[in-house]
């Protein structure tokens, strides 16, 4: 009786105490933010320098754009529609973060900030949702740019 009550003090607590020891790791959301919040540059950078190659690996395979008319679904749809802002020299926009929030479960995260035009004017705003993928990978699953009213 002792000897099968044991076993079962054991099995339950082998199969509580991996639970209970992921609650006690809760992810450090500073971290995680300054992760998005160099992700969100990292990103804009592509822009900024052209190289449509890496602008294309922070997009999730799952990614929506709110760019055109219809919402863009998908990876190769957002890199299609996007590759028109990667043809000439300048570009024709720029973004960077102001905000980022990071979900307490540190898996989904918001940046938000302004986008500018070429001269360096306010004309938007944008708003975009990052995925975890693995630790500290982070890629954007959905993205809304807004006009200044």
């Amino acid at each position: 009786m002792l000897r099968s009550s044991l076993i079962a003090f054991l099995t339950v607590l082998n199969w509580v105490a991996p639970s209970q020891a992921q609650t006690l790791r809760a992810p450090n959301l500073k971290a995680l933010q300054q992760q998005v919040f160099n992700t969100e540059n990292a990103f804009a950078k592509a822009m900024a320098t052209r190289d449509f190659r890496a602008f294309e690996t922070f997009l999730s395979q799952e990614a929506i754009f709110f760019s055109g008319p219809v919402p863009l679904r998908g990876k190769a749809a957002v890199a299609a529609f996007w590759k028109q802002f990667f043809e000439k020299p300048e570009a024709p926009f720029s973004w960077e973060p102001e905000r980022v929030e990071v979900l307490e479960s540190g898996t989904l995260a918001l940046s938000t900030g302004p986008v500018r035009d070429p001269s360096g004017a306010i004309t938007g705003s944008f708003t975009s949702i990052w995925r975890q993928e693995k630790p500290g990978l982070w890629r954007i699953v959905l993205d809304k740019g807004n006009a200044c009213p």
